[in-house]
């Protein structure tokens, strides 16, 4: 019965999905298709859809998830830039490489500042302005998004598991906003996620052979 409720959701939910959130879904995937193959094409494909998620996500009550894709939007300009630098020899300054220990202390004191912040502005804003909202899930997605975001600027491996992570939480979460053609999205940014993780460890191992 619950399969049979779940699949009659997804059918409305497809009939109601407007034409510019298949554009915003398209270039996503599109844009992390390139950034799974370290192409710098990540960055304009990827406004375009972190654009119209702002206005989306607004409008259906996610605060958080708008946020985020006016973050991702900023980050992007700044990843833009980031990645098409060049030393003097023309090749590319940042490059794929994994955090330190250190680093990874650091992302973990970052994502837990914006998880806090997130949260309790959440539930403040959830009683009059944003009933939709739902702050412990709106917070985890945001959080991990914005922490992945700005490892991926920097080429980092680990911005990998935080986009896993973020993938996770939210295919259920904009499905119960009914926001279905958005969670399969999600659903095929997890399986980009795993494939980007895994392209990304073996650019990195023959970077350091190369070496």
């Amino acid at each position: 019965m619950a399969i049979l409720e779940i699949w009659q959701q997804f059918i409305e939910g497809m009939k109601q999905t407007s034409w510019l959130e298949y554009i915003a879904v398209i270039t996503g995937i599109i844009s992390v298709w390139y950034s799974r193959a370290e192409n710098i094409w990540v960055y304009p494909t990827g406004l375009i859809s972190t654009i119209i998620y702002i206005f989306i996500s607004f409008r259906g009550g996610l605060l958080g998830e708008a946020s985020v894709n006016f973050y991702y939007t900023v980050m992007s300009i700044y990843g833009w830039i980031l990645w098409a630098k060049k030393d003097a020899q023309q090749h590319h300054v940042v490059k794929i490489s994994y955090s330190s220990r250190k680093d990874q202390l650091i992302q973990l004191g970052f994502f837990a500042v914006f998880y806090i912040v997130i949260f309790f502005a959440l539930s403040y804003l959830k009683i009059d302005l944003f009933p939709q909202a739902i702050p412990w899930a709106d917070a985890f997605a945001s959080a991990t998004a914005y922490t992945g975001m700005w490892l991926m600027a920097k080429k980092k491996i680990e911005s990998w598991y935080w986009w896993i992570a973020t993938n996770i939480t939210s295919i259920p979460l904009y499905f119960v906003k009914h926001y279905v053609i958005t969670s399969v999205y999600y659903i095929i940014l997890l399986i980009l996620a795993v494939f980007g993780l895994l392209a990304w460890m073996k650019k990195e191992k023959s970077q350091r052979y190369a070496a």
